[in-house]
């Protein structure tokens, strides 16, 4: 058996870059449509917030999902239950947490189909709520 190569990336580290980039041009894009950031990758553990927004009074949970082909569906659509679900329990912990249950709130997708300057950005606004 060949040892291992310390320098290979797995598939997941590999899509690293590419996932810190689509999370800099989503946050970029909704600071450009007025909203204002106010946390980058919230992790707790029930799960992780790509992006906590302020929308005037709302706060904006956002999941920022990129994909270089859609061979296997789009962006958007990888946003599955499960994934929704995760959300929805890293938000209450970060509502309680911060002492902000009685603040409106939604969740929203920015999907990022393609890659580098050649992506086109769909921003689905309250994508799903928590009666799942």
């Amino acid at each position: 058996m060949p040892p291992e190569n310390p320098t290979r990336k797995t598939s997941r580290q590999a899509g690293q870059p590419r996932g810190a980039a689509a999370e800099e041009a989503a946050c970029r894009y909704l600071l450009r449509q007025g909203l204002t950031c106010l946390s980058r990758n919230y992790r707790c553990r029930q799960g992780e917030i790509d992006l906590v927004m302020a929308d005037g009074d709302c706060l904006v949970f956002v999941e920022v999902r990129q994909r270089r082909t859609t061979r296997y569906g789009s962006a958007s659509e990888s946003v599955d239950r499960r994934k929704q679900q995760k959300l929805i329990q890293a938000a209450r912990h970060y509502l309680l947490t911060r002492g902000r249950n009685d603040s409106a709130a939604r969740f929203d997708v920015v999907a990022m189909n393609g890659d580098g300057d050649q992506w086109t950005l769909e921003w689905i606004r309250d994508a799903f709520g928590l009666d799942l």
